[in-house]
């Protein structure tokens, strides 16, 4: 199986910085998506333990997010209630083509080691 998710956007609101409980630092950011057509999309992301410059990320900033999809449950008021997110484990700029180039062969890579690994696998239906 492969969870893997590869988003380009703006920032919809600055990052923010969260201390955990456990000590670790969480950066949390709203990612707008636009489509070709059809209304933009907000995707919440989280990126655990990332470098300090990540705090400086404005409302605005184009990024580029590498990733993978998770569903986190929780409680509130005594009701569960569910949140879907992406965890990031890199966040570049998209004015830095280098290092998006980067992340999209990370991505490919990832694609290709799941092809690879699951070709004897699949059915051809």
């Amino acid at each position: 199986m492969i969870n893997l998710v590869v988003l380009e956007g703006l920032l919809a609101r600055p990052a923010q910085d969260v201390e955990l409980p456990s000590g670790s630092r969480l950066v949390s950011m709203e990612v707008t998506v636009r489509r070709d057509e059809g209304a933009a999309e907000a995707v919440p992301v989280a990126w655990f333990d990332a470098p300090a410059w990540a705090t400086a990320l404005d409302a605005g900033s184009q990024v580029v997010v590498l990733g993978r999809v998770r569903r986190r449950f929780f409680r509130v008021a005594g009701v569960t209630q569910s949140r879907t997110e992406v965890v990031a484990a890199r966040v570049v700029r998209a004015a830095a083509p280098a290092r998006v180039r980067s992340v999209l062969e990370e991505a490919q890579a990832v694609l290709a080691a799941a092809s690879k690994r699951d070709a004897g696998t699949r059915s051809p239906y």
